[in-house]
């Protein structure tokens, strides 16, 4: 990419993040409550308390054991531009009671993210429920505003992440991943979320030209079924030659199309009279068209018949011209007994004209596939190199949301915990540190969460972990090396960290998620990754949690 398109990515990747994720990522991008929290807490004078607030979530997505963090990057850029303009101010006036007092409205006039701290796990790390990935400290109210957009930052941006990364392991790491799902997203705004986490997730690139625009990421694609319906005969195609690649001589291709139709007739076993004529035109106008990335959809009318032959027809006449075709999409029909047979095609032929890389032209499928169509085929064997996939990444059909949530730890230096009869929903209370504890192979073995307080886990040394809520739930570790999750992001009104590119990030989920156990990733079944609490804490949580609990009276 030139210093031009540098430069106008971007300011344009500035310009959609001004105010967040979008142009509707904004302080009024929240739920009402928030508002009126705000107002409950100015008219008590409570607004400006130093309280802190976790971010976190309760379970893992997709029956898995394991969650991709994302949407960080989106929050910081939240928070540059966390204020309340005027029209927003005049809007508030309409919306709150009218007994509103009217110097609320100057408070909020004055709100912004300068007092606001926010340390995090690093973007593209995996994570585990429980585990703070967010936590924010700050004035109660301003805190309090935050909640709404953080959340809807990330829940999704880690949800489809994590989708994108389970396709990846689904797949292999040799399979070329593309991300087809504009068409089925929720919305522009969905779509682009949908190209920029599934990148970041493990996907090679996308067919939204926006999101490569702004995002850098590749865009790929070829053409759909109207192009070949389009075509009834070979008199459509206007122009019919073609020069040569080194520029030497210039060619009729509608005739040498046809003269390499009437060779491979015999060599791949198919009829002439039997394909579609219509079809080898659209190929022909495509090839003409692209010729140097000519990758054909072949499952219009009849793959075996009519698609194969065709394409194979057209590839062969670019080649004698210099050219190299790229190779074939299939979107329907019976993915692996098909490929398996495109596959055989294609090497029938590379033998007999002896040319290696036909057998290694490309065999895209894209039939509304999700994660258990991939399982499946590599169970039944197939030699599909890429998977173009839609609605099931984007819209996450086996999951709608990730349930992240913001809970209040800490006011006034004081922990506050939430309890309830569901012990899953008890938070855990007052400011924390993460660490993340490795074993001798460089795998990860445990999340330790300990008060802000208590001394760094030493390697070498042995660390009590104990589940949070039960007590016989507890493990000697004696780590190999120990690693702090938590990185200071944003305070005093300004990013103190590098904020790493998307191509950064993409490789920071990759290696994180090498150093999780196979077991923990598999599809069926999988091992539940340990979170714990240092032993202080445990008691800690629990004596806060006899201390606010009511006791009950029998009569």
């Amino acid at each position: 990419m030139s210093a031009f398109s540098n430069c106008i990515v971007e300011q344009e990747h500035s310009q959609i993040f001004k105010m967040g994720g979008s142009y509707v990522v904004q302080a009024l991008l929240t739920d009402l409550y928030q508002i009126t929290m705000a107002y409950a807490y100015w008219k008590c004078g409570k607004m400006n308390d130093d309280s802190v607030f976790d971010l976190f979530f309760r379970k893992n997505p997709f029956q898995g054991e394991f969650t991709i963090f994302a949407g960080l990057e989106e929050c910081i850029r939240l928070l540059q531009g966390f204020r309340f303009s005027d029209s927003d101010i005049e809007y508030l006036k309409i919306v709150m009671p009218p007994t509103t007092d009217p110097e609320f409205f100057n408070y909020l006039k004055t709100v912004s993210a300068k007092d606001i701290t926010l340390s995090a796990v690093p973007e593209g790390e995996v994570v585990f429920p429980k585990v703070p990935l967010i936590t924010v400290t700050g004035p109660l109210a301003v805190v309090q505003l935050l909640e709404t957009p953080l959340l809807n930052l990330v829940n999704y941006a880690s949800l489809v992440a994590t989708n994108a990364a389970r396709f990846r392991l689904a797949a292999g790491p040799d399979i070329v991943l593309l991300e087809f799902g504009l068409r089925r997203a929720q919305g522009p705004d969905g779509g682009l979320s949908a190209s920029r986490y599934c990148y970041l997730g493990g996907f090679d690139g996308t067919s939204n030209v926006l999101a490569g625009k702004l995002f850098g990421i590749p865009v790929k694609g070829t053409h759909a079924h109207a192009f070949v319906t389009s075509f009834i005969n070979l008199q459509e195609v206007k122009i019919r030659t073609l020069m040569s690649a080194e520029g030497s001589r210039e060619v009729d291709f509608v005739d040498l199309c046809l003269k390499y139709q009437a060779e491979l007739s015999s060599i791949i076993d198919f009829l002439p009279d039997q394909v579609v004529e219509g079809e080898l035109a659209a190929f022909i106008c495509y090839a003409l068209a692209f010729c140097t990335g000519f990758l054909a959809l072949i499952d219009t009318y009849d793959v075996i018949r009519s698609g194969l032959p065709n394409f194979c027809t057209v590839a062969m006449a670019l080649h004698e011209l210099g050219y190299q075709a790229q190779g074939i999409r299939l979107d329907s029909g019976d993915l692996s007994y098909l490929s398996q047979l495109v596959k055989s095609k294609f090497v029938k032929i590379a033998a007999h004209y002896r040319l290696p890389w036909f057998e290694k032209l490309s065999i895209v499928a894209s039939n509304d596939i999700n994660e258990d169509t991939i399982h499946s085929l590599n169970h039944q064997g197939h030699t599909i190199s890429c998977f173009g996939i839609g609605t099931h990444l984007v819209t996450c059909q086996k999951q709608p949301a990730l349930g992240c949530i913001f809970k209040l730890v800490e006011v006034k230096k004081k922990a506050r915990i939430k309890l309830s009869e569901d012990v899953d929903k008890v938070t855990i209370p007052g400011q924390k540190s993460v660490y993340r504890l490795y074993g001798a192979n460089g795998t990860a073995l445990v999340d330790l969460l300990q008060s802000s307080t208590e001394p760094v886990p030493q390697v070498g040394q042995r660390v009590l972990c104990q589940h949070p809520f039960q007590e016989t739930k507890r493990a000697y570790v004696i780590p190999t090396a120990v690693r702090s999750l938590h990185v200071t992001w944003w305070k005093d009104g300004k990013v103190v960290q590098y904020l790493p590119t998307l191509g950064e990030l993409r490789e920071k989920a990759k290696q994180s998620l090498s150093s999780v156990r196979p077991d923990h990733k598999r599809t069926l079944n999988p091992t539940p990754y340990k979170v714990s609490v240092s032993s202080a804490l445990y008691t800690f949580i629990h004596d806060l949690w006899l201390e606010n609990a009511p006791i009950g009276e029998l009569s």
